[in-house]
């Protein structure tokens, strides 16, 4: 089974999140594959920019509770996004959750659709939005990070696009990426990839310095008797015997 598809127009790449049965969770096979995708356009030369984007009401529900990528693989797969020499644009017409907006965070630009919603759900499972902090932590308004990483809460777009999650918001998110598209598909690509170099540098300092920290406190904390009971409330729809 396919797990992104590919569809192109005016040297615009799209990769679709196509894993239904399980919301587009980031499984081992799900990350391999957008992995092995982003690699192929890359290498390209007939593609300006990707697009990265879902079917269904969910962007991506976070980390296959049931078939995890590893550490290595997740970190793999956000720096690859960062560091890919053409522009990564996110299009989110739905839900995020957890390691999702690791995703969002990797992109160069990320708009989305009143409908979506976004929510760190790591604490209430357990574990903590380690790996996913590396390209986030760089990005995202810090006091607002405090805060929904600490409390799991749900958010809407418009606070996401405050706080440097999105880039921008708005009822149809075609409408707001037209501009966008336009303008990667007028710059010429050598302009594009070194402009992509001197705004990921800073990102790209965070993953040399944390990921192998940050890794280990994924697996520690994924390896935990609090992940465990949390892992199984979540699976079993009930509340996790920590909460009061």
């Amino acid at each position: 089974m396919t797990l992104i598809q590919r569809t192109r127009a005016r040297a615009v790449e799209t990769l679709t999140l196509d894993s239904a049965h399980n919301r587009n969770a980031l499984s081992a096979a799900l990350v391999g594959e957008l992995a092995d995708a982003l690699t192929r356009a890359a290498e390209d030369g007939e593609v300006r920019a990707i697009v990265l984007t879902h079917t269904g009401n969910t962007f991506s529900a976070g980390a296959d509770l049931r078939d995890p990528p590893s550490p290595d693989a997740m970190a793999g797969l956000l720096r690859q996004i960062v560091e890919l020499p053409k522009p990564v644009v996110a299009r989110v017409t739905g839900h995020v959750r957890a390691g999702g907006l690791g995703l969002l965070g990797a992109c160069d630009i990320a708009a989305a659709s009143g409908a979506a919603s976004f929510a760190f759900t790591e604490v209430r499972i357990g574990v903590a939005p380690a790996v996913i902090s590396l390209p986030l932590l760089p990005r995202t308004d810090p006091r607002a990070l405090a805060r929904y990483y600490l409390t799991g809460e749900r958010f809407v777009a418009a606070e996401a696009a405050r706080i440097g999650l999105l880039t921008a918001a708005g009822d149809d998110v075609d409408e707001v990426l037209a501009p966008v598209l336009d303008g990667l598909r007028r710059s010429a690509p050598q302009a594009l990839a070194e402009t992509k170099r001197l705004l990921t540098a800073k990102v790209l300092e965070a993953f040399d310095q944390d990921k192998g920290e940050l890794g280990r406190l994924s697996a520690r904390l994924f390896a935990s008797a609090d992940a465990r009971e949390g892992m199984s409330a979540f699976l079993e729809r009930r509340d996790p015997t920590w909460a009061v």
